[in-house]
């Protein structure tokens, strides 16, 4: 696979735009994408409205050899890595761990840099000579203008390669009427699916004489790789892991781990079903309930089949989303308060702010498994986050307690990326077989 990452020297350049015209170019070739970073909502863009194959390219939450596993899996002609943030922004905002540039660096991965050119003249040049020089191993390549015009375009484009020593292979004007990074991921009505699709065709012929980008694409250097073991064990357990409209965020690589330990997911509806599927366990990950509380409130069905078989011991993890849907109310922006499961006594509320953001740490109080990694991103809060575990940033000394961790379940706020800890993993299949042995097998 040939592969090349789109950056930026901000977030806001325009780099979402170019790489959705890029994979509806490629797309006939043969292409997957990648999203640098722990990011759900453009892997689902790309999948849901792209039909292209996507998933997370992460150097904290990650390890090279997990990176290079996912990079090898894939038969694709073609791969395209979306930047995260600026390209050298990673921890903090200060480190280069986890950023788009300690990826393409940990793999030769040639860069393409997007400049927003608006209202810029030779000031450009100025910009993209810092960043150049933060290059040390020279892997940005190619220099896309963004929002300028083919006549500026024409008359910069020879200043830049002289004074910068970087081609630039493109430029794209100023489109008014597109504007691909204002999406909203609880997509589901055909129609507004459609009306995307229809803009990323028209994006994608905006660009496909302006920019050339194929040249640039390489095979990365992957290294050694470390086959992961799957598991041989017995029959295989079924987890029930809930899936549409409210609940959505899910990365490829958890549910590919918990498979690996013959694990069965059986997807399910909390918004439109009515009761859980016959399961070893229950996973409840990360989306948008706050938007469906009422619809989530209303289907009491559901809510006590989950808090009866909470309540008789089925195993469960819940994150964020899934989190604040089994809390016994959702109080929303108006003040209005929607009961919803009720296993965990309290109150979900907006704060109206971006409530803990970032990459975090967890460390089990009880030592039940060892330090998992995972990221925070939600404007709700509660009053009863749980104190089972301590949430530490990896940059600074700034520590909080949250979790709520037993043996029968692990929920909370993080969203938590299970390769990086496999004795995770372990327990929570542990306990997924003692209900097997304990309740399924005797029906």
């Amino acid at each position: 696979m040939k592969l090349f990452m789109i950056a930026a020297p901000a977030s806001g350049s325009g780099k979402t735009m170019i790489t959705c015209g890029m994979l509806k170019l490629l797309k006939e070739k043969g292409v997957a994408a990648f999203k640098c970073g722990p990011d759900y909502i453009d892997p689902m863009f790309h999948r849901k409205v792209l039909g292209v194959d996507s998933e997370n390219l992460d150097t904290y939450l990650q390890t090279p050899e997990q990176i290079a596993a996912i990079l090898s899996g894939h038969e694709e002609a073609y791969g395209l890595i979306e930047g995260v943030m600026g390209l050298y922004d990673g921890l903090g905002g200060i480190k280069e761990e986890g950023s788009s540039y300690h990826l393409a660096k940990m793999f030769h991965i040639p860069i393409l840099l997007v400049l927003d050119a608006r209202g810029m003249g030779r000031t450009m040049i100025s910009i993209l000579k810092g960043i150049c020089a933060e290059d040390r191993m020279h892997l940005i390549s190619g220099i896309i203008l963004n929002r300028t015009s083919k006549s500026f375009y024409e008359l910069m484009k020879p200043l830049i390669e002289e004074e910068v020593g970087i081609p630039v292979c493109g430029y794209l004007p100023v489109l008014p009427n597109l504007k691909i990074e204002s999406r909203h991921l609880g997509l589901q009505l055909p129609d507004e699916i459609q009306l995307l699709q229809l803009q990323l065709d028209r994006l994608a012929e905006e660009m496909r004489d302006r920019i050339n980008f194929l040249p640039y694409a390489k095979e990365p250097v992957l290294g050694k790789i470390i086959a992961t073991k799957n598991s041989t064990g017995g029959k295989p357990l079924t987890l029930a892991v809930a899936r549409d409209e409210a609940f959505c965020f899910y990365y490829k690589q958890n549910l590919k781990e918990l498979e690996q330990k013959s694990i069965k997911p059986v997807e399910f509806s909390p918004l439109h079903d009515s009761s859980l599927p016959k399961c070893d366990g229950l996973l409840l990950g990360g989306g948008y309930p706050e938007l469906y509380a009422k619809a989530l409130s209303e289907n009491r069905a559901m809510c006590d089949s989950i808090q009866s078989a909470i309540e008789r011991g089925l195993p469960s993890m819940a994150e964020c989303g899934g989190f604040m849907y089994l809390h016994r109310f959702l109080r929303d922006m108006d003040g209005t308060e929607y009961p919803l499961v009720g296993a965990i006594d309290g109150t979900v509320f907006n704060t109206g702010k971006l409530c803990r953001f970032g990459y975090v740490e967890l460390f089990d109080r009880n030592n039940r498994f060892g330090t998992v990694k995972g990221h925070e991103f939600h404007y709700y809060d509660s009053t009863n986050n749980g104190e089972d575990a301590v949430a530490k940033k990896p940059v600074g000394k700034r520590t909080w307690p949250c979790m709520h961790i037993a043996e029968n379940h692990i929920w909370g706020f993080p969203h938590l990326y299970y390769p990086s800890c496999p004795e995770l993993v372990d327990y929570f299949v542990e306990q997924m077989e003692q209900y097997h042995e304990k309740f399924v097998s005797l029906f």
